[in-house]
């Protein structure tokens, strides 16, 4: 008797969707937490908070009439993720954080989000420096800001050379002077490194300075204008013309800041314009009573969101980092406005208030922040549709499939091979992507001087070999160098898009569009030479905007590329023979500085001079003698 084959087992296909979303109702607990869901890839679609997690996942559960966004993130959704909070600001908290770093494609994003800088008012040096600092607020000293750009800052701190003399020179400069430099020919410097003022009237000055930034400007400004007119009553004119140069100093930069509100003393404003999904948020820093600039930003979400939650988000989101001031002024009611203005007290441990003012000065600094969205946004769309217009342009002089949305442009720079440094920006839709830009110290210590081909390879072989093997391991992270090119642009003629090329399929990584644009025999601008692999070099008309378009990308490839070598070389000119000495830290290096004047002079010291050095060990003596003396 014949056998009857087994019947297939249908292997049943995994739950999508609101389905999906269903099975996970009976384990949810009904307290408040965030929620993760992702896609058959496990790539995140949304992040969320909930005061209830049962109650929310829910409705997604039992979708009716939902708006097409969540309908259609619904569909795609293959799994979730759950953490369970303590409270519902906790949440908000942590769904601000995870946003930010996921970048989830149906929430609202931040795009942009460089740190603003601030000025950091030394407190570790007798005589205090006033100096522009980015990042981690970790030297001693008070610091101010944010202030809204690096260009606002520096006016201010050209301000406070003017109007209170305080120098600007780095500690090694401070101490090795021996007589005064220009700033203080220019009176731009009280020259404190040579003794021309003392601790105490240098003190007076930086007391001054502290008061303009914190506000007081008014009654810094009475203070100089009574001591210019004793000195002028004195027959002092010189000293008098010189307080007068520095009270106008002060009253230039209030001139130049526009709107310096009397009832606004610490406030950022936040002003919403929006065109279905495109929006601007105008974001100004007002502190000490001073307009301290302000930048747009352009978040990244879909037309059917609403302005109070897109408003909301994007508030969490910038705060993330970032301590919020007493006070925030908004265009329009943010959804769940107790709620936000709650994690941003607990966050900032003091009172956070967020207001939406209806009358008064403050609702005139709202309506004018919100008139500087409304054209920035114009404009944004404007430049948007004619940069669409070039990557379509780009697309068809390369034959490329699509309008590329992201173009890396690489280039070096060096001097005679020292201090290399390789450069890639990145340019799209939205313009120069500054956020994703990235230095590469070139490590290989078997390059000839000068081998820009052997550079250029080294650099490609990391970014594309670490791109391979991340896309090879499956790896889901989604950090801002997980992204693959559409086109590659780098400075050179056959010679390096042949380098580059061969580099690139070296790592598997051949299929990436690279072109070189070269400069012609004459190196006149307009008369470029644009090569591929495999095919003859050709030039584009001298007035096509594809053609300044890819001139510009090179340009600042060229110009980030310097800036990294520039500031490389700085630093090793800057590094001293201590550094080589172990034991001898930060404020041992400054301790024999201070007390010798340079390294040069700690080299020739003798064993009984180092021996003086305050807070220097005598076994670290020996070690420093023995360094600078080895017979």
């Amino acid at each position: 008797m014949d056998e009857k084959p087994p019947a297939e087992t249908a292997i049943p296909a995994p739950l999508k969707g609101a389905a999906r979303i269903e099975a996970y109702l009976n384990n949810l607990p009904d307290g408040p937490g965030v929620y993760r869901m992702l896609n058959a890839k496990g790539d995140v679609l949304y992040v969320g908070k909930a005061r209830s997690l049962k109650k929310r996942v829910a409705a997604y559960a039992k979708p009716t009439a939902l708006p097409y966004r969540i309908a259609r993130m619904i569909s795609e959704t293959a799994e979730m993720i759950f953490i369970s909070t303590a409270s519902e600001t906790e949440a908000l908290l942590l769904e601000a954080n995870l946003i930010k770093r996921l970048k989830p494609r149906y929430n609202v994003l931040l795009r942009d989000d460089k740190s603003f800088p601030n000025i950091l008012l030394r407190t570790d040096h007798p005589f205090p420096q006033a100096l522009k600092h980015r990042g981690a607020k970790s030297g001693n000293g008070t610091y101010f800001g944010p202030f809204a750009s690096a260009a606002a800052v520096n006016i201010t701190l050209n301000t406070l050379q003017r109007a209170f003399l305080l120098r600007s020179c780095s500690d090694a400069v401070f101490h090795g002077r021996t007589r005064p430099c220009l700033l203080y020919q220019i009176k731009r410097c009280s020259a404190p490194c040579t003794g021309r003022i003392n601790e105490e009237n240098y003190a007076g000055l930086v007391a001054q300075a502290e008061q303009f930034l914190t506000g007081r400007s008014r009654a810094v400004q009475e203070q100089l204008a009574a001591e210019m007119q004793h000195a002028s009553n004195a027959m002092e004119f010189e000293r008098a013309a010189q307080l007068r140069d520095r009270i106008r100093a002060m009253t230039q930069i209030q001139a130049r800041q526009g709107i310096n509100p009397a009832t606004i003393s610490e406030a950022d404003v936040f002003a919403l314009h929006r065109e279905g999904a495109q929006s601007c948020i105008q974001v100004f820093f007002f502190r000490g009573g001073q307009n301290w600039g302000n930048r747009p930003f352009f978040p990244r979400h879909s037309a059917e969101i609403e302005s109070g939650e897109l408003l909301a988000s994007f508030i969490g989101q910038f705060y993330d980092t970032r301590l919020a001031p007493s006070l925030i002024l908004v265009s329009e009611e943010p959804a769940e406005r107790e709620l936000l203005g709650e994690a941003l007290s607990i966050r900032a441990g003091r009172k956070i208030e967020i207001a939406v003012p209806l009358r008064g000065e403050k609702r005139e600094v709202v309506v004018a922040a919100q008139q500087n969205a409304r054209e920035q946004l114009v404009r944004s769309l404007a430049e948007s549709a004619s940069q669409h217009a070039l990557l379509e342009g780009v697309a068809a002089t390369f034959s490329l499939d699509a309008p590329p949305k992201r173009i890396e442009v690489y280039d070096n720079s060096h001097i005679q091979g020292t201090h290399a440094v390789g450069a890639m920006i990145v340019a799209g839709p939205d313009g120069f992507q500054k956020s994703e830009y990235r230095k590469f110290n070139i490590k290989s210590a078997e390059l000839a001087p000068g081998d820009d081909l052997a550079m250029m390879r080294e650099v490609l072989m990391r970014r594309f070999g670490r791109l391979v093997r991340e896309a090879d391991s499956g790896s889901e992270r989604s950090d801002k160098w997980n992204k693959w090119p559409d086109l590659v642009l780098i400075d050179g003629g056959p010679g390096q898009v042949d380098a580059a090329y061969a580099a690139l399929a070296e790592v598997g990584a051949a299929d990436v569009p690279i072109v070189g644009i070269a400069k012609s025999i004459e190196r006149e601008s307009g008369r470029e030479h644009f090569c591929r692999h495999g095919r003859p070099p050709f030039r584009l008309d001298e007035k096509s905007p594809v053609l300044y378009f890819l001139q510009r990308l090179r340009d600042e490839a060229h110009r980030f590329a310097i800036g990294g070598h520039r500031k490389k070389r700085a630093k090793a000119i800057g590094a001293s023979p201590l550094d080589e000495i172990a034991g001898v830290g930060r404020n041992r290096k400054k301790s024999l500085l201070s007390h010798f004047g340079s390294a040069r002079a700690v080299a020739q010291a003798r064993l009984s001079d180092l021996e003086a050095v305050q807070g220097v060990s005598s076994a670290l003596v020996r070690k420093i003698y023995e360094f600078f003396h080895p017979e």
